[in-house]
C-alpha cells in the first residue's frame, strides 16, 4: 500500500477531515485539504519530515505510513499490518505456532489474495510432499504469476 493509501485509510480510521489533517499538519486554511488530497492521490509524496509530523498528528509510527522497508524487522511487521488492512491478513496462535491466513471475507480484494495465496501453498506442499524440486518450486516462485507447474 503506498503512502498515500496508508495516511487516507489511518485519516479515516481516525475520523478526521483532509482539512482537519491538513490543519493539524501545519497547512494553511487555504491549502490543507488540498495538500492532503495530492498526498492521498499519489500526486504527491510528502518529504521525511511531513511524514513524521503527518505520523504524530494522526498518533502512528512514521513506519506506519511510508512504504515499508521489509528487510528491517520493523518495517516487515509494518508490511503485514498493512496486508491485514488492505487484505484481510490474520494471524493467531494455534498449538504453540503462530499461523498466518487470508480471510476472504475481509479487506480489499481479499478473496482473490486469498486464492491466490492457496495456488502458492498447493505448490509449496507438492514441494515438501517431493512431487517437485527446489529448482521446479523456485520456478514457480520466479516466474508468477507467469509459471504453470503445479
Amino acid at each position: 500500500m503506498a503512502i498515500g493509501e496508508r495516511i487516507r485509510f489511518i485519516r479515516s480510521l481516525r475520523g478526521m477531515t483532509q482539512k482537519y489533517l491538513g490543519l493539524l499538519a501545519g497547512f494553511t486554511e487555504k491549502t490543507a485539504e488540498a495538500r492532503i488530497a495530492q498526498y492521498e492521490a499519489g500526486a504527491r509524496t510528502p518529504k521525511e519530515e511531513l511524514t513524521r509530523s503527518l505520523a504524530g498528528v494522526l498518533e502512528v509510527s512514521p513506519l506506519a505510513l511510508d512504504v515499508p522497508d521489509i528487510d528491517s524487522c520493523c518495517g516487515l511487521m509494518h508490511t503485514l499490518f498493512a496486508l491485514e488492512d488492505r487484505y484481510g491478513l490474520t494471524i493467531e496462535v494455534r498449538e504453540g505456532e503462530v499461523l498466518f491466513r487470508i480471510d476472504p471475507r475481509k479487506g480489499k480484494d481479499a478473496a482473490r489474495i486469498s486464492q491466490l495465496v492457496r495456488a502458492w501453498a498447493d505448490v509449496s506442499e507438492k514441494y515438501r510432499a517431493g512431487k517437485i524440486s527446489r529448482d521446479d518450486y523456485d520456478e514457480w516462485r520466479y516466474n508468477y504469476p507467469l509459471s504453470s507447474a503445479g
